[in-house]
Formats: structure tokens, C-alpha cells, sequence
């Protein structure tokens, strides 16, 4: 029997909001997230502007110190989405929800690219014996889902998708296809991204798909 399939909880992480009231507030009064960029004034970026997240204190969204040291950019962000999406649902593993039938669908297309880039320059002035061991458990796209689930609690499938630009909708989509069809009772859905680096821009930009 299919199963009727609602969202309980909200959160977001954007250009234009870190958190959904002022998300909804921007865009109700029509706030564009794309700004010149910042933080990499010393490259000769092709590209000028491009949607950054802006004031994102980890801290005040509730990941502890481990959580930053230990978590790409990407990462965090996802974890921050998550705890809003959480507190707003009320579900909590174990108590309202069996653990088993909690499930986490949150995608990456690129996954830690800072990440990847601090510890190739690591490699090639300092020698791989400087390399970070969380170099990999970093850097992998599908690594916001599995500390996700592990932050929650959350034993059900852990399934991030990775399709490039649908990730993130591809990934809600599937998650509503677990519920509706009764492989999960909840899943934390969504995705995450954090690749504005001269790196990701020159690549885009030079392959001419940015303009």
C-alpha cells in the first residue's frame, strides 16, 4: 500500500538566508544571492560573481568544534540544514521515529572541493607525509549524508545521489519514493555545495559554461 508522503521539517543553508525566515523573507522582497566574489581577490577569476553563502557562523547553527574541524565547508553546511530541518520536524531517533525506518538522501555534485585543493597543496610543498588522514573522509561527496545520519541517529538507508545539477531535487525525489512506497518512514533530505574556489570557476568558466 502507498503511503501518503508530507515534509515535517525545514532548513537551508543559501546565499540569501541561513536559516527559513530570512530565506522566505529575501526572496518575498525579490533579494538576489549573486554578489561579486569574495575571498579570492588574488586570483584573476574569469568570472566575477557567483552565489556565496554570506555570515555562516557554525557555531550559532549548532555544530560543536569537532564538527567544524573535522567537515568541509560542504559539509557543514549540510549538518546546519539538517539541525533546522530536525528541530522543525519534532522527530527524534529512537523516540517518535525508529531508528531503522530513519533515512538520509543528501547529495553532493562535487563534495569537498576545498578540501581537495588544501590538501593537494599540502602534497605538493610539504610531501604526502603531511596529508591529513580526514583528507578522505572530508573530500567525499557522499560524507554529509553519513555524519548526518550519524548526528541523528538515523539507521535506515543512507543514500546520497549525485547527478551534478539535480542533485539536491533528485535526492528529495528519491527520498519520497522510499516513503511512499514504505522502505523508510522519514529521510533527511536535501543537498549540499560549497565550490566557489578559482579552482571549480576556472574549470566552468573555461569549459565555457559560465558567463
Amino acid at each position: 500500500m502507498e503511503q501518503r508522503v508530507v515534509i515535517t521539517g525545514v532548513g537551508v543553508i543559501s546565499p540569501v538566508g541561513n536559516n527559513i525566515t530570512d530565506f522566505w523573507q529575501s526572496l518575498a522582497e525579490g533579494k538576489c544571492g549573486i554578489d561579486h566574489i569574495k575571498g579570492f581577490e588574488e586570483y584573476e577569476l574569469p568570472i566575477s560573481v557567483a552565489g556565496q553563502v554570506k555570515d555562516f557562523n557554525p557555531e550559532e547553527q549548532g555544530l560543536e568544534r569537532n564538527d567544524v574541524r573535522r567537515n568541509d565547508p560542504y559539509c557543514q553546511y549540510a549538518l546546519a540544514a539538517a539541525i533546522q530541518a530536525m528541530n522543525d520536524s519534532g522527530l527524534k531517533s529512537g523516540e517518535n521515529i525508529s531508528a531503522e525506518r530513519l533515512g538520509v538522501y543528501i547529495g553532493s555534485g562535487i563534495g569537498g572541493l576545498q578540501t581537495f585543493v588544501t590538501e593537494t597543496e599540502k602534497l605538493l610543498s610539504e610531501g604526502v607525509h603531511r596529508i591529513s588522514p580526514l583528507f578522505v573522509p572530508m573530500m567525499i561527496s557522499n560524507i554529509a549524508a553519513g555524519n548526518v545520519a550519524i548526528k541523528f541517529g538515523a539507521q535506515g538507508v543512507c543514500l546520497p545521489v549525485v547527478t551534478a545539477c539535480a542533485t539536491g531535487t533528485h535526492a528529495a525525489g528519491e527520498a519520497y519514493r522510499a516513503i511512499k512506497h514504505g522502505y523508510a518512514d522519514a529521510v533527511i533530505t536535501g543537498g549540499a555545495e560549497a565550490s566557489v574556489h578559482p579552482l571549480s570557476i576556472g574549470g566552468f568558466a573555461n569549459s565555457k559554461a559560465l558567463s
